[in-house]
């Protein structure tokens, strides 16, 4: 597989264009996918990894179905293991910091918008200096994950219609046209921000968001998006 390939006839603009950055979280910024880790500690490992691949290829359509399939399986699992989550397993992933680092350093708002959960994108956005965050927040009751998520002031399950929306959101907060912002993702539910962007780019991606995708990064780090933008 190429390792980086851009769609025909693409001429991309200079980086002084873009104004904002909508990431996705989970096997983009990170190498991994939160709910399934939770899961294998949870001894539900296989079941919720087989329903978490099949929504990111686009095999089951309603994420926010898929999303309640997965934490139905998780009801009781102890809180502590997203803890354990976090100090074990999460890692970012190559030139997520730099690439990060690079575009705030260009003056760039940036988004962190994923359909996994607050415990994690607080985390990370604090590492990586996100501007905006948008996910969805466990809920937990007496130690234990009841298996739901709370309902947030813009709604409870964060989808790919969710994160067209705040990639919209934040780019009327700033005051920047879409075609000033980018998007960078790996799943299905990842295509309706990347659609709105003026620049889509697919990260070790499934392969409809890489055909769909204008740049696809297919091996190597996240950084090398900066070395293909123009300086002027």
């Amino acid at each position: 597989m190429t390792a980086i390939v851009l769609r025909p006839g693409l001429q991309l603009p200079p980086l002084s264009h873009f104004k904002l950055a909508a990431f996705d979280m989970d096997s983009t910024l990170i190498s991994i996918e939160c709910i399934d880790e939770i899961a294998a500690m949870a001894g539900k490992g296989a079941e919720v990894a087989a329903i978490t691949e099949a929504a990111m290829r686009g095999e089951i359509t309603d994420f926010k179905e898929s999303l309640r399939r997965r934490l139905a399986l998780l009801v009781g699992t102890p809180a502590s293991v997203l803890d354990r989550v976090l100090a074990e397993r999460l890692t970012f992933n190559p030139g997520a910091r730099e690439l990060c680092a690079g575009l705030k350093a260009a003056g760039l708002k940036l988004v962190l918008v994923s359909g996994g959960f607050t415990f994690f994108t607080a985390y990370v956005a604090r590492e990586l200096g996100m501007d905006y965050v948008r996910s969805n927040e466990l809920e937990i009751v007496d130690g234990a994950l009841t298996g739901r998520v709370v309902m947030q002031a813009w709604g409870d399950i964060c989808d790919g219609a969710e994160k067209r929306r705040m990639l919209l959101e934040c780019c009327a907060a700033i005051g920047c046209s879409p075609s000033q912002a980018m998007a960078v993702g790996d799943g299905s539910n990842d295509l309706p921000m990347m659609g709105e962007a003026g620049l889509s780019v697919a990260y070790h991606a499934k392969p409809k968001v890489r055909e769909q995708a204008m740049v696809a990064i297919n091996e190597g780090g996240l950084d090398q998006l900066l070395a293909l933008l123009p300086s002027t």
